[in-house]
This record gives structure tokens, sequence and C-alpha cells, in this order.
């Protein structure tokens, strides 16, 4: 019902198709599938795991946790030819000793339920009541977000600590994604501080479901973040958008969050938010900025320490 609406609206790209499990190939480092998890009460989807050259000489990594996986790495698989390019970019910034040395685990999307797994589910709640009693096929939907963290925090970084020569605190993992991929990876951070210290949430589609929907999804989402930042100081969150096509919606969005920011005493280096005239709602233009949220979550500096 969700992908008729979006449909509808032209936005098909926030339910980005899932393809069938294709040999993906990198060419920086090493691409691997980990083996099945079990999955309770979400689809089942392949997890892989890129490791730059030379690992595990660096030991230990940091871990950068990404979403809509089949997406980041190889164009030939994906469903519009197009990449994030995050194997050359990543290998890149590791070369030249501008970040610290880390991995990528890549969860995939399933399409179907795309916006149900990404969706902040407790935000929801917090709509007026008249606005959740409106018969709209977002009310309708059986949110799964919680579920889909729960599964990345309970299942999949487990078995990265177990498996990988990595740092396990939270100031050694952070979480990224664009679009309703930028939503998931904030809901994760405020769910789970303890887990992840910093997010890039890259042209975080604020609307939440179509742009041009008069529900008040955004103005929920927004609730949501005021009543769970973490203390300043403790976590660092990066923001961004494009100015065409679907990130042509968000500036207005950013702004009143970006308000949220700084009445809850966040700034720099904690909080950026940054505008990348041009660019537009697509893996191209994150490919083109991908160096700027790494160099933020990973940058050689000193990072936040969690407390």
């Amino acid at each position: 019902m969700l992908q008729r609406l979006f449909r509808n609206l032209s936005v098909l790209w926030l339910l980005l198709p899932g393809l069938p499990v294709v040999a993906m190939e990198v060419s920086s480092g090493k691409l691997m599938t980990l083996p099945a998890f079990e999955f309770h009460d979400i689809a089942a989807r392949p997890v892989h795991v890129w490791l730059p050259e030379g690992y595990p000489l660096q030991q230990p990594y940091s871990v950068l946790y990404m979403h809509d996986g089949q997406m980041l790495f190889d164009r030939r698989t994906t469903w519009n030819k197009q990449e994030w390019g995050v194997d050359e970019v990543a290998a890149e910034l590791q070369r030249q000793g501008k970040v610290k040395p880390f991995i990528v685990v890549a969860i995939e999307n399933i399409s179907e339920t795309r916006h149900q797994d990404y969706f902040p589910q407790k935000a929801r709640a917090l709509m007026p009541e008249t606005a959740q009693a409106q018969q709209h096929p977002f009310n309708q939907a059986e949110l799964r977000a919680d579920n889909y963290l729960k599964f990345l925090v309970t299942q999949v970084k487990p078995y990265i600590d177990r498996n990988f020569q990595v740092a396990r605190d939270a100031s050694h993992t952070f979480i990224a994604g664009s679009s309703m991929g930028g939503l998931i990876s904030l809901y994760a951070t405020l769910e789970y501080p303890e887990v992840f210290s910093a997010v890039a949430a890259i042209s975080t589609h604020w609307p939440g479901i179509g742009p041009e929907d008069k529900l008040p999804v955004a103005a929920s989402i927004r609730a949501y973040l005021e009543q769970n930042l973490p203390e300043p100081g403790t976590h660092r969150f990066y923001f961004d958008y494009g100015t065409k096509t679907l990130d042509a919606y968000y500036p207005p969005l950013q702004q009143q969050v970006d308000t949220i920011m700084q009445q809850a005493g966040y700034h720099s280096p904690d909080w950026q938010t940054r505008t990348f005239e041009g660019h537009a709602h697509d893996e191209d233009s994150w490919r083109l900025r991908l160096a700027e949220p790494l160099l933020f979550l990973l940058g050689s500096d000193t990072p936040v320490q969690p407390r």
C-alpha cells in the first residue's frame, strides 16, 4: 500500500528495489558476505563486510554500519546502475591517513519492507491522535524499525565483534545512510546511544513519507528527536542535503531540525549540517560527497568520548 502511494508521488526511490543476491565486486579491498543470520519479525537479507587493503595489520579497526548495502559498491549490480563508491572513497581516505582505519558493514535492504524497516517507529506514536486516526497508508503500515535495530545490535554487531579485528566500544562504532537510511541511522543512534557514538544522515528524508503529503509525520520525527537527543558532548551528528530532485524539499525541514540541535546545545565539531548545491537524491550525488561524512565520522582527530 505504501509503495502505491510513493509511486503516485513520483518518489519511488524511497523504496529502492532490491535485487536478487548477486556477486558484487570491489575495486579496492575485499568484500565478503556473512553467513545467514536468524531473522525475527523482519525479512531475511544479506549482510556484507568491506575490508580495506592490508586488513588486519592496523587493528583494531573502527566499524561503520551502513544501510542499503546493495547500493554501496558495484554499479553493475544495482537497479539504477549507480553506486556510492564506498570502497574507492574509503580506501583512498585511509591510504592518505585522513581517517582512522575502519571496515564497513553493509546491510542490504528489502524493497518490499524498506520503508517499514527504516521509519523511526516510536516517532509515529507522537503524532496527534487526530492524525493517527486518519485513513492513511502510513497509519496502517506495520513498522519494524525497532526489530531491524534489534537485529543490527544483537545479532550483526556481536558477530562482527567476535570475528573481525575491531574495537567494540561506541567511540569506534558509527552508522550512516541516506534518505530513509538517514532516518534509521539517526534512530539507531538515539535508541542505542551506548552502541553508536556518531551518525551521518545523508539527504535525510525528513518528510518520512511523500514530501507533499499533509500528514504531520515530519513534526513527529522532530518531536522524537527533541525528546531523545543525548547530552551535548557525548555524540556527534552529521546532516546534509542537495538542492535538486527530492532533496529540494529538505531545506526548510532541515532548518527546523537545526534549530532543535542548537537549542539542545550542539555546535561544531559535534554537529554539522552541509548543503551541496546541484546534488540530487541519488547515489551519484552521494558518491561525489561521501568523503565529507566519512571525514566527519572517522577523521583521524580524536573523537568525542561517549559518557
